[in-house]
């Protein structure tokens, strides 16, 4: 089994953020479009004293998403990807046109992607930022 990870990143206050990952399935290969049926996000403001608290960030609560719009059928390798030379398959860029999502400097913020895959469990991706 995989370990799970949080990816951690920065984010200015009220900013948009370009979310990143390399996705694989319960077969261990990189997902695909077609292995992607449904996908969702939410932001959530998280409490520094209680690990267990968090409060949805408002506009930013289970949002549809569109899996052609954020999974990809290859590994990318763009100058957005330097984690490694084996590239990503998943970007999403935060719509904060509407709502703001980090709203409060000098706190931490948790963005939660599900992805529903045509078969198997629930993915789910965890990026932790911390706006400044």
């Amino acid at each position: 089994m995989a370990n799970a990870e949080d990816i951690h990143g920065v984010a200015f206050k009220n900013s948009s953020i370009t979310l990143l990952a390399r996705v694989v399935g319960e077969d261990g290969q990189a997902i695909s479009l077609t292995d992607v049926t449904a996908a969702s996000y939410s932001v959530y403001l998280l409490d520094d004293d209680d690990a267990d608290s968090r409060s949805v960030v408002t506009g930013h609560s289970d949002v549809s998403l569109t899996p052609a719009d954020i999974v990809f059928d290859s590994l990318q390798t763009d100058s957005l990807w330097t984690a490694d030379s084996t590239g990503y398959n998943f970007r999403h860029v935060l719509d904060v046109s509407q709502n703001p999502a980090f709203a409060i400097a000098g706190r931490r913020y948790l963005v939660e992607v599900q992805l529903t895959p045509t078969s198997g469990q629930t993915i789910v991706l965890r990026f932790r930022v911390n706006v400044i």
